[in-house]
């Protein structure tokens, strides 16, 4: 029981994890350091994608399931969890290329949002500009 309970939350760090190579750009609107944090993590989540590799993250779950009775699977988290919901049957290195592509053009769109926002934070208002 107990090792299902740990297998559950990898799973949950791991969706946490790839929300956060997602988005963490975000939290750079509230924290200047964020970006030291979220850049190591968006280029893991880029480079695992580009070389079609296998986070840690995975066989530790399938690991713990099996300790639990349970049955692991085969292939990534994103394969098995996240492709059937998103993408139609059979994740190909080409595919994992494309994810990893739109994993850094949002970023790259998020990170320029983020820039304009702290660039016009800085700036006096004109006196005819009404406050927003």
């Amino acid at each position: 029981m107990a090792a299902g309970l740990l297998a559950d939350l990898v799973l949950l760090a791991h969706l946490g994890f790839i929300a956060f190579a997602m988005f963490g750009a975000l939290c750079a609107l509230r924290w200047a350091w964020a970006p030291f944090v979220h850049l190591p993590a968006l280029a893991w989540a880029a480079t695992i994608e580009l070389v079609a590799g296998t986070c840690p993250l995975t066989p530790l779950e399938n690991s713990l399931r099996r300790a639990a009775g349970e049955s692991g699977y085969s292939g990534s988290f994103v394969e098995h969890y996240l492709v059937p919901i998103v993408y139609p049957p059979g994740l190909t290195p080409r595919a994992q290329a494309w994810l990893a592509a739109g994993l850094l053009l949002l970023n790259g769109l998020l990170y320029g949002y983020v820039l304009v926002r702290h660039r016009t934070r800085g700036q006096p208002r004109r006196p005819d500009e009404h406050p927003r």
